[in-house]
């Protein structure tokens, strides 16, 4: 009888959580996805308030994955594809430090990892990976508005423009990767 590995959870901020959360409901091995705040110095942010960017909070989100099917690695790799990690504190015309590239790790092993990835996408992009590696702080679940957003709201404008074409890029580049 083999040893079946448990579910393991990567926690990931790579500008809005619309974006990454859209992109890993797709993925082969993720097995849930869900919205949220990590990072801030706030009890129980709300998303007006992290929006304001007083709070310290990232919009993250949190992965739950089996081993088995999507290593940690893998996830990384995706997640280096879908964001640009080379902007401060900015994704697109999304601006503030609520939107900075950053993982938040579970183990040693994923914040080694997590540096070895970075050490290797820093070969690919043209200028140097901001992206922060810290150990992961409280977990906050972004209002339930905010889960599943992109196929629930898949024509809104900012979903159009700025959600649907790194889903796209996903698609494309990990169509090993694709859900069935």
């Amino acid at each position: 009888m083999s040893e079946q590995k448990a579910a393991e959870v990567a926690i990931l901020g790579g500008g809005c959580f619309w974006c990454v959360e859209a992109v890993y409901l797709e993925a082969r091995g993720v097995t849930r996805v869900e919205s949220g705040y990590m990072g801030g110095q706030v009890d129980h942010p709300t998303y007006e308030a992290v929006c304001g960017g007083a709070t310290g909070h990232a919009e993250v989100v949190r992965l739950e994955f089996d081993p088995a099917v999507i290593s940690y690695r893998d996830i990384l790799e995706i997640f280096f594809t879908i964001h640009d990690p080379t902007t401060l504190n900015r994704q697109g015309n999304d601006v503030g430090t609520q939107y900075r590239s950053v993982i938040f790790t579970t183990s040693p092993e994923q914040a080694e990892i997590a540096h070895k990835v970075i050490g290797e996408m820093g070969l690919v992009w043209d200028a140097p990976i901001v992206t922060e590696v810290k150990p992961q702080e409280t977990w906050y679940k972004a209002e339930d508005y905010h889960q599943n957003y992109f196929a629930q709201h898949p024509l809104q404008g900012y979903c159009a423009f700025v959600v649907a074409p790194k889903v796209a890029k996903f698609r494309k580049t990990f169509t090993d990767r694709l859900k069935a």
